[in-house]
Protein backbone atom coordinates (compact mmCIF):
# COMPACT_ATOMS: atom_id res chain seq x y z
CA UNK A 1 0.00 0.00 0.00
CA UNK A 2 0.75 3.77 -0.55
CA UNK A 3 0.43 6.06 2.33
CA UNK A 4 1.77 8.88 0.88
CA UNK A 5 2.13 9.91 -3.04
CA UNK A 6 5.88 9.50 -2.38
CA UNK A 7 5.51 6.20 -1.44
CA UNK A 8 3.83 5.56 -5.00
CA UNK A 9 6.57 7.54 -6.69
CA UNK A 10 9.53 5.07 -5.04
CA UNK A 11 7.77 2.01 -5.55
CA UNK A 12 6.93 2.92 -9.41
CA UNK A 13 10.38 4.85 -10.27
CA UNK A 14 12.70 4.13 -6.89
CA UNK A 15 13.08 7.60 -6.56
CA UNK A 16 12.09 8.90 -2.98
CA UNK A 17 10.54 12.04 -3.23
CA UNK A 18 9.81 13.46 0.06
CA UNK A 19 6.18 15.38 -0.62
CA UNK A 20 4.26 15.05 2.15
CA UNK A 21 1.29 14.33 0.21
CA UNK A 22 -1.51 11.55 1.46
CA UNK A 23 -2.74 9.12 -1.11
CA UNK A 24 -6.28 9.14 0.00
CA UNK A 25 -6.29 13.03 -0.36
CA UNK A 26 -4.46 13.55 -3.44
CA UNK A 27 -7.39 11.20 -5.14
CA UNK A 28 -10.36 12.76 -2.93
CA UNK A 29 -8.91 16.38 -4.49
CA UNK A 30 -8.58 14.78 -8.01
CA UNK A 31 -12.46 13.32 -7.54
CA UNK A 32 -13.27 17.13 -7.28
CA UNK A 33 -11.40 18.24 -10.01
CA UNK A 34 -13.09 15.68 -12.22
CA UNK A 35 -16.41 16.44 -10.92
CA UNK A 36 -16.53 20.10 -11.85
CA UNK A 37 -15.11 19.07 -15.29
CA UNK A 38 -17.71 17.27 -15.88
CA UNK A 39 -20.14 19.71 -14.23
CA UNK A 40 -18.62 22.02 -16.26
CA UNK A 41 -19.17 20.54 -19.58
CA UNK A 42 -22.96 19.36 -18.68
CA UNK A 43 -23.61 23.27 -17.65
CA UNK A 44 -22.45 24.73 -21.17
CA UNK A 45 -24.11 22.23 -22.72
CA UNK A 46 -27.30 23.12 -20.83
CA UNK A 47 -26.95 26.63 -21.78
CA UNK A 48 -26.57 26.34 -25.19
CA UNK A 49 -29.64 24.38 -25.00
CA UNK A 50 -31.14 27.21 -23.82
CA UNK A 51 -32.04 25.61 -20.55
CA UNK A 52 -29.64 28.10 -18.03
CA UNK A 53 -28.90 31.95 -18.54
CA UNK A 54 -26.52 33.85 -17.62
CA UNK A 55 -27.61 35.51 -14.19
CA UNK A 56 -26.78 39.61 -13.95
CA UNK A 57 -24.82 40.25 -11.09
CA UNK A 58 -23.91 43.91 -9.81
CA UNK A 59 -20.18 44.94 -8.66
CA UNK A 60 -19.15 47.62 -6.79
CA UNK A 61 -15.91 48.52 -7.97
CA UNK A 62 -13.08 50.96 -6.38
CA UNK A 63 -14.61 50.17 -3.14
CA UNK A 64 -12.39 51.25 -0.47
CA UNK A 65 -10.37 48.87 1.83
CA UNK A 66 -11.08 49.22 6.10
CA UNK A 67 -8.82 49.20 8.70
CA UNK A 68 -10.32 45.90 9.75
CA UNK A 69 -9.54 44.32 6.43
CA UNK A 70 -5.98 45.13 6.43
CA UNK A 71 -5.83 43.78 10.08
CA UNK A 72 -7.60 40.87 9.10
CA UNK A 73 -5.13 40.25 6.24
CA UNK A 74 -2.41 40.74 8.44
CA UNK A 75 -3.39 37.89 10.14
CA UNK A 76 -4.09 35.29 7.69
CA UNK A 77 -0.47 36.16 6.58
CA UNK A 78 0.76 35.47 9.87
CA UNK A 79 -0.42 32.02 9.75
CA UNK A 80 0.38 31.26 6.34
CA UNK A 81 4.04 32.69 7.13
CA UNK A 82 4.06 30.96 10.49
CA UNK A 83 3.42 27.53 8.72
CA UNK A 84 4.76 27.86 5.74
CA UNK A 85 8.25 28.89 6.94
CA UNK A 86 8.35 26.40 9.29
CA UNK A 87 7.78 23.12 7.30
CA UNK A 88 10.53 24.70 4.64
CA UNK A 89 13.10 24.52 7.40
CA UNK A 90 11.84 21.21 8.90
CA UNK A 91 10.44 19.78 5.38
CA UNK A 92 11.69 16.45 6.03
CA UNK A 93 9.72 15.90 9.41
CA UNK A 94 6.81 17.58 8.17
CA UNK A 95 6.62 15.45 4.89
CA UNK A 96 6.44 12.68 7.14
CA UNK A 97 3.26 13.88 9.33
CA UNK A 98 1.32 16.66 7.46
CA UNK A 99 -1.89 16.46 8.96
CA UNK A 100 0.35 16.73 12.67
CA UNK A 101 2.05 19.41 11.29
CA UNK A 102 -0.88 21.24 10.49
CA UNK A 103 -3.11 20.94 13.37
CA UNK A 104 -0.51 21.26 16.15
CA UNK A 105 0.82 24.46 17.16
CA UNK A 106 4.54 24.80 15.66
CA UNK A 107 5.61 26.85 13.64
CA UNK A 108 7.92 30.02 12.57
CA UNK A 109 7.42 33.11 14.72
CA UNK A 110 9.67 35.33 12.18
CA UNK A 111 8.25 33.89 9.18
CA UNK A 112 4.33 34.39 10.89
CA UNK A 113 5.69 38.65 11.35
CA UNK A 114 7.06 38.53 7.94
CA UNK A 115 3.68 36.98 6.33
CA UNK A 116 1.70 39.43 8.69
CA UNK A 117 3.79 42.69 7.30
CA UNK A 118 3.47 41.18 3.38
CA UNK A 119 -0.47 40.89 3.71
CA UNK A 120 -1.02 44.61 5.64
CA UNK A 121 0.87 46.09 2.57
CA UNK A 122 -0.55 44.28 -0.07
CA UNK A 123 -3.54 45.51 1.48
CA UNK A 124 -2.54 48.86 2.43
CA UNK A 125 -1.28 49.24 -1.42
CA UNK A 126 -4.62 48.39 -2.57
CA UNK A 127 -6.55 51.01 -0.21
CA UNK A 128 -3.96 53.48 -1.52
CA UNK A 129 -5.04 52.98 -5.28
CA UNK A 130 -8.89 53.36 -4.48
CA UNK A 131 -8.18 56.65 -2.26
CA UNK A 132 -9.68 59.49 -3.70
CA UNK A 133 -12.49 57.13 -6.49
CA UNK A 134 -15.76 57.21 -6.05
CA UNK A 135 -16.89 53.50 -5.79
CA UNK A 136 -19.25 52.49 -9.24
CA UNK A 137 -21.22 49.65 -9.19
CA UNK A 138 -21.25 47.69 -12.34
CA UNK A 139 -23.23 45.10 -14.12
CA UNK A 140 -21.69 41.68 -15.17
CA UNK A 141 -23.07 38.78 -16.42
CA UNK A 142 -22.35 35.05 -14.76
CA UNK A 143 -22.65 32.10 -16.52
CA UNK A 144 -23.64 28.91 -14.74
CA UNK A 145 -20.28 26.94 -16.11
CA UNK A 146 -18.46 29.68 -13.91
CA UNK A 147 -19.63 28.93 -10.49
CA UNK A 148 -17.89 25.35 -10.84
CA UNK A 149 -14.86 26.61 -9.13
CA UNK A 150 -17.28 27.97 -6.12
CA UNK A 151 -19.16 24.96 -6.03
CA UNK A 152 -16.03 22.38 -6.58
CA UNK A 153 -14.80 24.17 -2.97
CA UNK A 154 -18.62 24.47 -1.30
CA UNK A 155 -18.75 20.84 -2.17
CA UNK A 156 -15.40 19.54 -1.06
CA UNK A 157 -16.01 21.87 2.63
CA UNK A 158 -19.53 20.63 3.61
CA UNK A 159 -18.89 17.42 1.90
CA UNK A 160 -15.71 16.78 4.65
CA UNK A 161 -17.84 17.98 7.28
CA UNK A 162 -20.74 15.37 6.03
CA UNK A 163 -18.76 13.03 5.69
CA UNK A 164 -16.65 13.44 9.28
CA UNK A 165 -20.60 13.79 10.99
CA UNK A 166 -21.74 10.66 10.10
CA UNK A 167 -18.35 8.54 10.48
CA UNK A 168 -18.60 9.75 13.76
CA UNK A 169 -22.43 9.13 14.65
CA UNK A 170 -21.38 5.27 12.92
CA UNK A 171 -18.68 5.11 15.46
CA UNK A 172 -19.81 6.95 18.69
CA UNK A 173 -17.48 4.80 20.84
CA UNK A 174 -14.61 5.39 18.91
CA UNK A 175 -15.90 9.83 19.10
CA UNK A 176 -16.07 9.39 22.46
CA UNK A 177 -12.81 8.05 23.20
CA UNK A 178 -10.94 10.87 21.99
CA UNK A 179 -13.15 13.54 20.61
CA UNK A 180 -10.84 16.01 19.22
CA UNK A 181 -8.76 13.15 17.50
CA UNK A 182 -11.82 11.81 15.50
CA UNK A 183 -12.54 15.51 14.58
CA UNK A 184 -9.30 16.22 13.19
CA UNK A 185 -8.29 13.00 11.45
CA UNK A 186 -8.08 12.65 8.00
CA UNK A 187 -9.31 9.10 8.37
CA UNK A 188 -13.11 7.86 8.46
CA UNK A 189 -15.45 9.50 6.35
CA UNK A 190 -18.76 8.19 5.13
CA UNK A 191 -19.37 9.06 1.95
CA UNK A 192 -23.52 9.12 2.44
CA UNK A 193 -22.80 11.72 5.03
CA UNK A 194 -20.44 14.13 2.19
CA UNK A 195 -22.82 13.46 -0.54
CA UNK A 196 -26.04 14.60 1.86
CA UNK A 197 -23.99 17.67 3.54
CA UNK A 198 -22.71 18.80 -0.05
CA UNK A 199 -25.74 18.30 -2.05
CA UNK A 200 -27.85 20.71 0.52
CA UNK A 201 -24.76 23.31 0.37
CA UNK A 202 -24.33 22.98 -3.38
CA UNK A 203 -28.05 23.36 -4.15
CA UNK A 204 -28.10 26.32 -1.62
CA UNK A 205 -25.59 27.71 -3.63
CA UNK A 206 -26.94 27.15 -6.96
CA UNK A 207 -30.70 28.54 -6.17
CA UNK A 208 -29.08 31.35 -4.44
CA UNK A 209 -27.62 31.84 -8.48
CA UNK A 210 -30.09 31.22 -10.18
CA UNK A 211 -29.49 28.03 -11.31
CA UNK A 212 -32.23 25.62 -11.30
CA UNK A 213 -31.77 22.72 -9.02
CA UNK A 214 -32.70 19.84 -11.26
CA UNK A 215 -30.46 20.96 -14.13
CA UNK A 216 -27.78 21.62 -11.75
CA UNK A 217 -27.93 18.03 -10.30
CA UNK A 218 -28.52 16.20 -13.52
CA UNK A 219 -25.59 18.61 -14.60
CA UNK A 220 -23.70 16.70 -11.48
CA UNK A 221 -24.95 13.25 -11.44
CA UNK A 222 -22.13 11.57 -13.88
CA UNK A 223 -19.13 13.79 -12.12
CA UNK A 224 -20.64 12.39 -9.05
CA UNK A 225 -20.40 8.96 -10.14
CA UNK A 226 -16.84 9.44 -11.37
CA UNK A 227 -16.02 11.09 -8.20
CA UNK A 228 -16.67 8.32 -5.76
CA UNK A 229 -14.60 5.99 -8.42
CA UNK A 230 -12.10 8.00 -8.11
CA UNK A 231 -12.23 8.51 -4.18
CA UNK A 232 -12.22 4.27 -3.89
CA UNK A 233 -8.68 4.52 -5.66
CA UNK A 234 -7.31 6.44 -3.51
CA UNK A 235 -9.08 3.96 -0.80
CA UNK A 236 -7.10 0.71 -2.48
CA UNK A 237 -4.00 2.49 -3.01
CA UNK A 238 -3.90 3.25 0.96
CA UNK A 239 -5.77 0.97 2.22
CA UNK A 240 -7.66 3.19 4.51
CA UNK A 241 -9.65 0.36 6.32
CA UNK A 242 -12.42 0.48 3.65
CA UNK A 243 -11.71 -2.85 2.65
CA UNK A 244 -13.79 -6.24 2.66
CA UNK A 245 -14.94 -9.20 4.95
CA UNK A 246 -12.01 -12.10 5.26
CA UNK A 247 -11.86 -14.01 2.31
CA UNK A 248 -10.10 -17.21 2.20
CA UNK A 249 -11.97 -19.11 -0.88
CA UNK A 250 -10.26 -20.03 -3.74
CA UNK A 251 -10.44 -17.61 -6.59
CA UNK A 252 -12.38 -18.85 -8.97
CA UNK A 253 -11.31 -20.14 -12.09
CA UNK A 254 -12.76 -17.36 -14.41
CA UNK A 255 -10.47 -15.29 -12.62
CA UNK A 256 -7.38 -17.19 -13.23
CA UNK A 257 -5.94 -14.30 -15.57
CA UNK A 258 -6.22 -11.81 -13.19
CA UNK A 259 -3.33 -11.32 -10.20
CA UNK A 260 -4.48 -13.10 -6.81
CA UNK A 261 -4.80 -9.77 -5.16
CA UNK A 262 -8.02 -8.75 -6.92
CA UNK A 263 -9.64 -11.74 -5.06
CA UNK A 264 -8.37 -11.44 -1.83
CA UNK A 265 -5.60 -8.82 -0.41
CA UNK A 266 -3.74 -8.24 2.50
CA UNK A 267 -3.45 -4.68 2.57
CA UNK A 268 0.08 -4.54 3.55
CA UNK A 269 1.59 -1.17 5.17
CA UNK A 270 -1.91 -0.31 5.40
CA UNK A 271 -2.38 3.53 6.35
CA UNK A 272 -4.26 3.13 9.39
CA UNK A 273 -1.64 0.15 10.73
CA UNK A 274 -4.28 -2.09 11.09
CA UNK A 275 -3.51 -6.12 11.94
CA UNK A 276 0.18 -8.15 12.15
CA UNK A 277 3.56 -6.89 11.71
CA UNK A 278 5.18 -6.84 8.44
CA UNK A 279 8.21 -9.25 8.06
CA UNK A 280 11.46 -7.04 7.97
CA UNK A 281 9.37 -3.70 7.69
CA UNK A 282 10.75 -0.94 10.12
CA UNK A 283 9.37 2.46 10.82
CA UNK A 284 5.69 3.57 9.99
CA UNK A 285 3.02 1.30 8.74
CA UNK A 286 4.74 -1.91 8.95
CA UNK A 287 1.10 -3.65 9.16
CA UNK A 288 -0.73 -5.86 7.36
CA UNK A 289 -4.11 -7.61 7.55
CA UNK A 290 -3.92 -11.05 9.34
CA UNK A 291 -6.81 -12.75 7.08
CA UNK A 292 -6.88 -11.63 2.92
CA UNK A 293 -9.75 -9.76 2.57
CA UNK A 294 -12.38 -8.74 -0.37
CA UNK A 295 -10.78 -5.86 -1.90
CA UNK A 296 -13.99 -4.26 -2.27
CA UNK A 297 -12.17 -0.09 -3.01
CA UNK A 298 -10.62 -1.94 -5.83
CA UNK A 299 -14.47 -3.49 -7.21
CA UNK A 300 -15.98 -0.15 -6.35
CA UNK A 301 -13.79 1.84 -8.50
CA UNK A 302 -14.07 -0.53 -11.37
CA UNK A 303 -17.98 -0.69 -11.12
CA UNK A 304 -18.55 3.26 -10.56
CA UNK A 305 -16.01 4.61 -13.66
CA UNK A 306 -18.04 2.00 -15.73
CA UNK A 307 -21.31 4.12 -14.68
CA UNK A 308 -19.98 6.95 -14.99
CA UNK A 309 -19.65 6.14 -19.05
CA UNK A 310 -23.07 4.88 -18.88
CA UNK A 311 -24.44 8.50 -17.22
CA UNK A 312 -22.41 10.08 -19.39
CA UNK A 313 -23.90 7.97 -22.92
CA UNK A 314 -27.34 8.42 -20.97
CA UNK A 315 -27.17 12.34 -20.59
CA UNK A 316 -28.48 13.43 -24.24
CA UNK A 317 -30.74 11.16 -24.11
CA UNK A 318 -32.66 11.74 -21.33
CA UNK A 319 -34.84 14.49 -21.72
CA UNK A 320 -36.56 15.21 -18.39
CA UNK A 321 -35.26 17.35 -15.88
CA UNK A 322 -34.29 15.51 -13.09
CA UNK A 323 -34.29 12.40 -14.20
CA UNK A 324 -30.89 11.55 -14.82
CA UNK A 325 -30.06 12.06 -11.80
CA UNK A 326 -32.72 9.82 -10.20
CA UNK A 327 -30.62 7.18 -12.50
CA UNK A 328 -27.88 8.20 -11.12
CA UNK A 329 -29.55 7.35 -6.85
CA UNK A 330 -30.71 4.48 -8.32
CA UNK A 331 -27.36 2.90 -9.65
CA UNK A 332 -25.25 4.52 -6.95
CA UNK A 333 -28.15 3.23 -4.33
CA UNK A 334 -27.88 -0.38 -5.90
CA UNK A 335 -24.25 -0.82 -6.54
CA UNK A 336 -23.65 0.30 -2.73
CA UNK A 337 -26.43 -2.02 -1.39
CA UNK A 338 -24.40 -4.60 -3.05
CA UNK A 339 -21.12 -4.15 -2.13
CA UNK A 340 -22.38 -4.12 1.40
CA UNK A 341 -22.82 -7.35 1.64
CA UNK A 342 -19.41 -8.29 1.17
CA UNK A 343 -17.80 -4.96 3.18
CA UNK A 344 -16.82 -4.65 6.75
CA UNK A 345 -18.93 -2.26 8.28
CA UNK A 346 -20.78 -1.52 11.51
CA UNK A 347 -24.26 -2.89 11.92
CA UNK A 348 -26.92 -1.75 13.30
CA UNK A 349 -29.77 -4.48 15.06
CA UNK A 350 -33.48 -3.53 14.14
CA UNK A 351 -35.24 -6.26 15.65
CA UNK A 352 -34.09 -9.54 14.24
CA UNK A 353 -32.51 -7.55 10.79
CA UNK A 354 -28.59 -6.68 10.68
CA UNK A 355 -28.11 -3.90 8.97
CA UNK A 356 -25.28 -1.20 8.31
CA UNK A 357 -26.30 2.82 7.75
CA UNK A 358 -25.09 2.52 3.61
CA UNK A 359 -27.52 -0.22 3.67
CA UNK A 360 -29.78 1.82 4.89
CA UNK A 361 -29.35 4.70 2.82
CA UNK A 362 -28.92 3.05 -0.07
CA UNK A 363 -32.03 1.17 0.21
CA UNK A 364 -33.17 4.86 0.61
CA UNK A 365 -31.73 6.44 -2.69
CA UNK A 366 -33.19 3.36 -4.47
CA UNK A 367 -36.71 4.02 -3.84
CA UNK A 368 -36.34 8.10 -3.71
CA UNK A 369 -34.37 7.32 -7.69
CA UNK A 370 -37.71 5.37 -8.65
CA UNK A 371 -39.98 7.63 -7.20
CA UNK A 372 -38.63 10.71 -8.96
CA UNK A 373 -38.06 9.03 -11.96
CA UNK A 374 -41.63 8.26 -12.21
CA UNK A 375 -42.64 11.49 -10.74
CA UNK A 376 -40.96 13.35 -13.29
CA UNK A 377 -41.73 11.68 -16.20
CA UNK A 378 -45.22 11.53 -15.45
CA UNK A 379 -45.31 15.67 -14.77
CA UNK A 380 -43.54 15.40 -18.24
CA UNK A 381 -46.35 13.38 -20.00
CA UNK A 382 -48.99 15.80 -18.46
CA UNK A 383 -47.52 18.69 -19.46
CA UNK A 384 -47.17 17.52 -23.26
CA UNK A 385 -51.02 16.79 -23.28
CA UNK A 386 -51.69 20.43 -22.08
Amino acid sequence: MYPSISDLIYDLSGLHIPMGIQTFGFFMMLAFLFAAYSSSIELKRKEKQGLLHPAKKKILNGKPVSNPDIVMNALWGFIAGYKLLYVVLNYTACSNDPQGMIFSPAGNLAGGVAGAIIAAYLKYREQARNKGRNPEWAEEEMHPYQLTGNIAVIAALSGIIGAKLFHNLENLNEFMSDPLGALLSFSGLTFYGGLIMASVAVLYYTRKNNIPSLHMVDAAAPGLMLAYGIGRIGCQLAGDGDWGINNVLPKPSWMSFLPDWVWAFRYPHNVISEGIPVPGCEGKHCMMLEHPVFPTPLYESVACILLFFLLWSLRKKINTPGVLFCVYLMLNGAERFLIEKIRINNVYHLGSMQVTQAEIISSLLLIAGAAGTWYFMAGARRKAQL
